[in-house]
């Protein structure tokens, strides 16, 4: 049986509010350059809470803005809704660390369908202007830490998140969706992903700290 991506979300009813906007980009502005020349903005939270919605607009403000943006998602980088733990490290091993040394990234996108990992793709080395925005539970982890330049959170109350599961994936995968969230309580308390973050938006992308 086809498995959904734990981390993928409904298509937003509407985009973050413009205030939010405002202060992703300024954050953005006046961080340093981790990244080599560019920069790693990360966007984490639990699973359903509106991460996606979130990055996909920040994308957008910053390539309006002149910046040269690549959007990635660790729901490509996960091995099976087993492979949480694993994903941060690989990720910082085979993209983010070349960026920072100047050279292109490399990853194998997990296919939720075959259930294995499938094609490669190449991330080009980012440049001052760059912008690296990523995606996704375990974006905020440890090993990717010293390349951030920022780290949004967002979160949402539980039973909305898994509300949102079921009503996207069917009740047949509820009980993966459970698992995954107590996963992911116990990674974002071992890597104090909440904490360490630059803003909080809540639910509807307004600004909570």
């Amino acid at each position: 049986m086809a498995r959904a991506r734990p981390s993928a979300e409904l298509p937003p009813a509407e985009a973050l509010p413009a205030g939010t906007l405002e202060v992703l980009l300024r954050l953005v502005a006046r961080s340093p350059a981790r990244l080599g020349a560019g920069r790693l903005v990360c966007v984490d939270g639990p699973s359903g809470s509106g991460k996606t919605t979130a990055a996909a607009a920040l994308a957008r403000a910053l390539a309006a803005a002149s910046h040269d943006v690549v959007e990635l998602h660790m729901d490509d980088q996960y091995d099976g809704w087993d492979g949480l733990g694993a994903a941060p490290g690989r990720v910082a091993r085979d993209v983010v660390e070349p960026l920072a040394d100047g050279r292109a990234g490399r990853y194998r996108r997990y296919d939720w369908y075959a259930g294995a990992f499938a094609e490669e793709h190449e991330v080009a080395a980012v440049g001052p202007r760059g912008v690296v925005v990523l995606e996704g539970v375990g974006s905020g982890a440890a090993p990717l830490a010293a390349y951030r330049s920022v780290l949004v959170w967002v979160e949402a109350p539980a039973a909305l998140r898994l509300r949102r599961g079921i009503e996207r994936d069917g009740e047949a995968a509820a009980e993966h969706l459970r698992a995954w969230s107590r996963a992911e309580t116990v990674h974002f308390g071992a890597h104090g992903t909440r904490a360490a973050a630059d803003v909080r938006l809540d639910a509807h992308g307004r600004v909570v700290r």
